[in-house]
């Protein structure tokens, strides 16, 4: 059974920091790419930042230079540091992880609030 636990959420004031983690189980971790996307309140879901399986990360243009993925493959786990947030980063996160010819999965979501 394939399962993707985020935490790390929660409140932080504009400026802050925060690091989320996904951890997998289930799935051969280092084949997938790993993906943390965000909805916020009447919003579609978007992407954020990925990582593929050869190590290649990409990013929403809106966090660039301010958020960073990266994973452990000994730990199964997939991160997104989030340095200098923003009020517009409010949203639930939810990791992703998607192998070609696989499917994909997801986790259940964290709830991110940037509040002064």
């Amino acid at each position: 059974q394939v399962q993707l636990v985020e935490s790390g959420g929660g409140l932080v004031q504009p400026g802050g920091s925060l690091r989320l983690s996904c951890a997998a189980s289930g799935i051969i971790f280092s084949m997938y790419t790993m993906g943390w996307y965000r909805q916020a309140p009447g919003k579609q879901r978007e992407l954020v930042a990925a990582i593929t399986s050869d190590g290649s990360r990409n990013y929403a243009d809106s966090v660039k230079g301010r958020f960073t993925i990266s994973r452990e493959i000994a730990k199964n786990t997939v991160y997104l540091q989030m340095n200098s947030l923003k009020l517009e980063d409010t949203a639930v996160y939810y990791c992703n992880g998607n192998r070609r010819g696989w499917g994909g999965y997801w986790g259940q979501g964290t709830q991110v609030t940037v509040s002064s």
